[in-house]
């Protein structure tokens, strides 16, 4: 077999992915039509919808014509099993970059892409391991006091070197609080355990303290796209203004999507109530499915049908009911490479 041509059997033998997209969009018709005409109806309702001024004037229509480009299930699944390697967790090197581009050429999907299918991969086997990692806690430990490192130890177990750090520290008696405080302000460890910390927080991009890059560029893309809209006369609400007004009147964030549009909006003719900005590829990968999944019903059980849209495009066999799903499609993102 020819590594440049996707692979059905390996897809099938190894079971990636959910279910077909078309079963489950048969499975959840009826919500999927109650959810479009909750979109096309919300501004009607007797009690608007949390987030919808009330006496809203001049309600506009706009639609627009967004084009995508999913990734196959197929060629997702050949992918993932090129991306994963035991005991590794944190950037890649150039060189291992550099064969991954190499593996993927002629296949329908970016190294852009595939180097965020992999977080979701990682994402889901930190998650789904954490309770076989505490498991071993005790032997890690041992292993620890006769001087292996965690990064050896991240190796040898395949788990995240800040996770396992973080078991080592609670082996040695610390408590959550302390562990926590620790971690913000390192120089309360010991000189090993600053060295360790240091190199376990640089070979981990899961687990790591420091989220504070991917966040800022999430930032940003939330602002492209409310920016793309509201440039075409789209009336909306961005998301921190949701934030600040249901902090003063609940006491808390409720329900605040990236977008929240006040005119009706289609795009490829659906209804679009909301949008919520992923910065990210949109992996048909189990942990990161559900997750959206738990965060949009709650968006679509209030406003109707809405839309995610990825930075790094989609897979074409991702299902989540009463949203649709796009791509960068036009959007201008050169401010974004600008940054990295």
């Amino acid at each position: 077999m020819s590594k440049n041509k996707p692979s059905r059997k390996f897809a099938q033998n190894k079971k990636y992915g959910g279910p077909p997209k078309k079963e489950l969009q048969k499975r959840d018709a009826e919500f999927i039509e109650a959810s479009i005409t909750k979109a096309n109806d919300r501004f009607e309702l007797e009690e608007l919808p949390i987030g919808i001024p009330k006496n809203l004037d001049n309600i506009s229509h706009h639609s627009f014509t967004w084009k995508n480009s999913p990734v196959s299930i197929e060629v997702e699944a050949q992918v993932a099993s090129l991306v994963m390697k035991k005991g590794e967790f944190g950037w890649l090197s150039e060189s291992r970059v550099n064969e991954i581009s190499q593996s993927i050429s002629g296949m329908n999907i970016s190294i852009d892409q595939s180097l965020s299918l992999r977080n979701a991969l990682l994402q889901q086997k930190t998650v789904y391991g954490h309770y076989k990692m505490q498991s071993r806690s005790k032997a890690m430990y041992k292993l620890y006091k006769e001087g292996m490192t965690i990064i050896q130890l991240s190796k040898r177990f395949d788990f995240p070197p800040m996770n396992i750090f973080r078991e080592i520290l609670k082996e040695k008696g610390w408590s959550k609080n302390k562990i926590k405080e620790s971690l913000r302000n390192p120089s309360q460890f010991s000189q090993r355990e600053r060295n360790e910390f240091t190199e376990a927080e640089a070979a981990d991009r899961v687990s790591n303290v420091d989220q504070s890059e991917t966040q800022i560029r999430a930032d940003k893309f939330e602002d492209i796209i409310s920016d793309w809209f509201e440039s075409r006369g789209v009336n909306l609400r961005r998301q921190e203004e949701m934030v600040a007004e249901q902090m003063a009147e609940h006491g808390r964030p409720v329900n605040t999507p990236d977008v929240l549009f006040l005119d009706h909006v289609k795009i490829n003719d659906q209804p679009i109530a909301w949008i919520d900005a992923k910065h990210f590829y949109g992996a048909d990968v189990n942990f990161q499915r559900k997750k959206m999944k738990k965060q949009t019903l709650r968006y679509v059980e209030t406003w109707g049908q809405g839309a995610i849209i990825f930075r790094h495009g989609f897979s074409e066999n991702l299902h989540l009911p009463g949203v649709i799903l796009l791509d960068q499609g036009p959007l201008d993102l050169d401010s974004l490479h600008q940054n990295g």
